[in-house]
């Protein structure tokens, strides 16, 4: 029988997720404080996230730098800072 994939949430699927979005936002501060110290550009972006994988111990260590090196890499070819393109008043 296939596991499930939907189901009723429960104190220890719910500890699990908060555990989750805890490491990656610990993860996320790391890699966003390296990237302020050493600039945005190619070499800043590839150090923030090698620490940020690094910090985070394991599986979702893994998870993270693979996650963050695929972001940082798309963010490579976007025309700008995205963050700034999205607040811009003309970007519907």
């Amino acid at each position: 029988m296939a596991e499930k994939t939907i189901g009723v949430p429960s104190v220890k699927g719910m500890k699990s997720a908060f555990t989750d979005a805890a490491v990656g936002a610990g993860g996320g501060f790391a890699a966003g404080l390296a990237q302020t110290l050493l600039g945005s550009g190619l070499i800043g972006q590839v150090v923030s996230v090698v620490l940020a994988g690094s910090v985070v111990k394991g599986a979702r260590g893994t998870a993270l730098a693979t996650v963050a090196g695929y972001m940082a890499g798309l963010g490579l070819f976007a025309p700008g800072n995205g963050a700034a393109a999205a607040s811009d008043p003309g970007v519907m």
